[in-house]
């Protein structure tokens, strides 16, 4: 008889194997020059070429180690793995392994051109939203509201939508503001610390009002 669950460590280490491949894989889009050309510009020039590369790497590899932080803190309450969320983790997945092509697309064009700024950002908020949606299906499937409670749980999904909605705002802004947009994903840590704040307040208020029990 077909059962619609699946061992929850498999899928786990596989999500492990794919973030640490595809974090690999960024690095191999900053070519090695080739003789000719070290002899004819020089190491020193050759490098100085490739700071766009190097620093689009740093950015796209932080940005997929925090998804895959993300990912881990979701998987901690997965105790059944169902079909859903089998789609969902593998739909996440492909997109992560196509930040080394969206990564390589930013770092030769993306500086000059909006539309592979534009798919850049695309790549990542489409990630945002397939992690907002495999969060989601866990936070509804093993109960989460019950065990860490509604405040928790609500802000856990509004901080897991704010990654998609800065980077369809930088897609947005792009033809009118190139250079601010480039920049935009600095509202990411902003608004999370804002909240952050804020829900650490409540929390505060909450413990500091509720009475003790008898």
């Amino acid at each position: 008889m077909f059962i619609n669950k699946f061992p929850p460590e498999r899928t786990i280490f596989f999500s492990d194997a794919v973030f640490a491949i595809a974090m690999t894989l960024l690095v191999l889009e900053i070519k090695l020059p080739s003789l000719a050309e070290a002899k004819s510009l020089g190491i020193d020039e050759i490098l100085l070429n490739r700071i766009p590369n190097f620093i689009c790497f740093a950015i796209s590899f932080i940005v997929t180690a925090l998804f895959w932080k993300a990912h881990m803190a979701t998987c901690i309450y997965v105790k059944t793995v169902s079909n859903r969320f089998v789609w969902n983790n593998i739909w996440l997945l492909f997109f992560v392994v196509v930040m080394p092509f969206t990564t390589a697309l930013y770092a030769n064009y993306g500086f000059m051109d909006n539309i592979a700024f534009s798919f850049y950002c695309l790549n990542i908020a489409v990630i945002g939203f397939f992690n907002y949606l495999l969060m989601s299906h866990v936070i509804k499937t093993e109960d989460l509201k019950n065990l860490l409670g509604e405040a928790t749980v609500k802000w856990t999904k509004h901080r897991a939508l704010i990654v998609p909605a800065v980077f369809i705002f930088a897609i947005v802004l792009a033809p009118f503001a190139p250079f601010t947009s480039r920049y935009v994903f600095i509202l990411i840590f902003i608004l999370q610390a804002i909240g952050d704040r804020r829900y650490k307040k409540k929390q505060n208020q909450m413990l500091t009002t509720k009475k003790p029990v008898e």
